[in-house]
């Protein structure tokens, strides 16, 4: 049995540290996962500057990478980035966003993958896709399976990769090839807002930014993410209020309603 403790514990931890987690992330996203984040209790910084990524790895707890706006300075940008992060033996999550879906961005985000991401977090058609499952059709940054499809090939590819895997979908699936957690935190009406996948990759580098054991860490941030979407939902009339809802759901959420609500389950 998942310690239902765990995500409620990590959540006051994160407040308490208000960890600086660096975005490298994409236009359409930039407003939202800096917001989620403040929401949170954690601080953002939008840097992707290939003049200056590396010096701000040094002083931020983690870094995030989301290729949706991907363009060949932000890629070098991005790059300087990981090595930086690496060498400096800080935590970074890659989401490769829209991967399969042009040539060009298939092979950055191979190699990027290839780099070894703390964790890689994407949609079931992503995930598959990168783990080389054949016959997965892209339509832009929309998954075309469903995420209970990809459990075993994630499995896989983290094992292989010696890295941690999130797939997200109706149930979210956290795997470091040895253990797999689902999560049925979340709601229909999510996927109808842009960016908020792309939050979620930032929350999942503030949670790395405070805990070293990054299944843990990428579960609480998914399952606390999905319950505060689940509120927010609750009140929300449509998309647009949703969003609004969802960060005043992340900042309201306390610990006790964290570990009453999360719907962890280890396989």
């Amino acid at each position: 049995m998942y310690p239902t403790k765990g995500p409620a514990l990590l959540l006051s931890r994160l407040r308490s540290a208000n960890p600086l987690v660096q975005n490298i992330t994409n236009f359409v996203a930039m407003d939202f996962a800096a917001n989620a984040l403040l929401a949170l209790g954690a601080s953002p910084a939008m840097v992707h500057a290939k003049e200056e990524v590396a010096d701000f790895v040094q002083i931020a707890g983690a870094l995030t990478v989301n290729i949706g706006t991907l363009s060949p300075a932000w890629v070098d940008g991005m790059e300087r980035a990981i090595t930086a992060a690496q060498g400096a033996g800080k935590p970074w999550v890659f989401d490769p966003v829209g991967v399969g879906a042009t040539t060009y961005r298939t092979a950055v985000a191979k190699r990027f993958t290839d780099m070894k991401p703390t964790v890689l977090r994407g949609n079931a058609s992503e995930i598959m896709t990168l783990a080389g499952v054949g016959g997965i059709a892209s339509k832009g940054v929309d998954s075309t399976r469903p995420s209970n499809e990809a459990e075993i090939p994630a499995k896989e590819f983290a094992l292989r990769l010696g890295i941690t895997v999130v797939v997200t979908g109706p149930v979210d699936i956290v795997t470091d090839g040895r253990r797999v957690l689902r999560i049925a935190n979340g709601h229909p009406l999510m996927p109808r807002v842009t960016a908020l996948g792309c939050g979620l990759t930032a929350v999942i580098g503030a949670f790395l930014a405070i805990e070293k054991d990054t299944v843990a860490a990428a579960a609480a941030a998914t399952a606390i993410y999905g319950l505060a979407g689940e509120i927010a939902a609750a009140k929300a009339k449509g998309p647009g209020s949703l969003r609004v809802q969802l960060l005043d759901a992340l900042y309201s959420l306390d610990e006790t309603t964290v570990q009453k609500q999360i719907k962890i389950e280890e396989a």
